[in-house]
C-alpha cells in the first residue's frame, strides 16, 4: 500500500480555488490522503485568534470545525457550503482527512512556509488569471510558489470566459 500523502490547498474561496480543489480531490486524492486547506488572511487582518497564531499559523482545524459559525467568526474565513460539500465528499468517497491552517501575512511567503511546516507532498492552487499589467504591480502568488516552494505545485487556471 501506498504512503498517505499530504496534499496542500491554498484556499481563498475565490471559483479558481475551489476549481484547485476539485481538481485536487478528483486527481490527487487516494484512499488515507490528507488535505490541508490553507488559507492566508491579510497581515491587518484583526481576527480573535490572530494574536496567538500570528508567528506559526492557526493549530490545524478538523473539518469538523470548519463548519461551525464560531470557527469562521474567530478565524474570519467564509462558511462555504461548496468547500465543506467537496471536502465531505472526498472524506467519505476517499477516505482522506479533511483539515485546515490559516496563516497571516503575504500569500506567497506563507504558501511557501507552509509547504515546509506541513511537510506537504504536492501544493495545489488555483490561477486568478491576472494580465501581464496587473501581474507585474500585484505580482504572480502562482509563479512565486512554483519557483519558490520545495515540493512538487499544481496550479489549476480557471475558464476563460467566452468573448461573445
Amino acid at each position: 500500500m501506498a504512503k498517505a500523502r499530504i496534499v496542500g490547498v491554498a484556499m481563498d474561496f475565490s471559483p479558481t480555488s475551489k476549481l484547485a480543489l476539485r481538481w485536487a480531490v478528483d486527481n490527487l486524492i487516494n484512499r488515507g490522503d490528507q488535505i490541508i486547506l490553507i488559507n492566508v488572511q491579510p497581515p491587518q487582518a484583526p481576527h480573535t485568534r490572530k494574536e496567538l497564531f500570528e508567528d506559526t499559523g492557526s493549530p490545524l482545524v478538523p473539518l469538523e470545525e470548519l463548519r461551525e459559525l464560531n470557527f469562521t467568526k474567530q478565524y474570519g474565513i467564509a462558511r462555504d457550503p461548496e468547500v465543506i460539500d467537496i471536502l465531505d465528499t472526498a472524506s467519505k468517497t476517499k477516505g482522506a482527512k479533511a483539515v485546515a491552517k490559516v496563516y497571516w501575512g503575504d500569500p506567497r511567503e506563507k504558501l511557501c512556509n507552509a509547504v515546509e511546516d506541513l511537510h506537504l507532498d504536492s501544493l495545489v492552487l488555483g490561477s486568478r488569471g491576472l494580465g501581464p499589467i496587473k501581474r507585474v504591480l500585484l505580482g504572480s502568488v502562482s509563479k512565486h510558489v512554483m519557483t519558490n516552494a520545495s515540493c512538487p505545485v499544481t496550479v489549476v487556471k480557471g475558464k476563460k470566459p467566452s468573448s461573445s
